[in-house]
């Protein structure tokens, strides 16, 4: 499969490349404006701007997928539903399919129908709930685009660095919990779902995984 993987540089862009190198892919590193350090062999390093949908539908052309992980920097988070609209309008004309990494906002907090993540200090403190509301509007930005071929990724409520085990629970759109109520998936992990998700599609727009 040939994968376009955006925001290559970053803390789940990265962590997509290499676990997508590892089962064999033909893969394109997409950064902005810092070039991915180390990239594993194979792997071609593009940069490229994702609010530009010109340049976008000519790096989607020939791609079976796309993997959106872009984040804006610190006090641009607004500006991320508007970035996935562009992405979205450069997949439907070249009919790419796309795996966007969002935010766990957007989720349902488990035994609370109709409360949502963002909305649950317990989840997400008054400092992150900033990033939680972008991922919110992302997740409606996708849902406005019926044209193209998307699909929407959930992480936990924690989202870290961690060892890779390959294991992790899949769920739908209510936020996953451990026993002890803990929320959280290594990004490793995360990673191994998503070329899961891109191998064998099930046809969910909107599905979250955890430990």
């Amino acid at each position: 499969m040939r994968i376009a993987v955006l925001g290559a540089a970053g803390m789940a862009g990265s962590r997509v490349v290499t676990e997508a190198a590892h089962r064999g892919h033909a893969l394109l590193a997409v950064y902005r404006s810092t070039r991915p350090d180390t990239l594993p062999p194979g792997v071609t390093p593009v940069a490229g701007d994702a609010d530009d949908t010109d340049a976008m539908r000519a790096l989607f052309d020939g791609a079976d997928a796309v993997v959106a992980a872009t984040r804006p920097p610190q006090g641009r988070e607004h500006t991320i539903a508007a970035t996935t609209t562009a992405l979205l309008d450069a997949a439907a004309k070249t009919g790419t399919r796309v795996l966007v990494i969002g935010g766990a906002g957007p989720l349902a907090v488990p035994g609370q129908p109709g409360r949502l993540v963002v909305d649950d200090p317990a989840y997400v403190p008054p400092q992150w709930r900033t990033v939680a509301a972008a991922s919110s509007a992302q997740l409606a930005a996708c849902r406005a685009h019926p044209a193209a071929d998307w699909t929407y990724v959930s992480p936990p409520a924690v989202l870290e660095p961690g060892p890779r085990t390959g294991a992790y629970r899949r769920g739908t759109t209510t936020l996953l919990t451990a026993e002890d109520g803990a929320s959280r998936i290594a990004v490793e992990d995360l990673a191994v779902a998503v070329l899961d998700e891109l191998e064998r599609p099930r046809g969910e727009r909107h599905f979250t995984v955890g430990y």
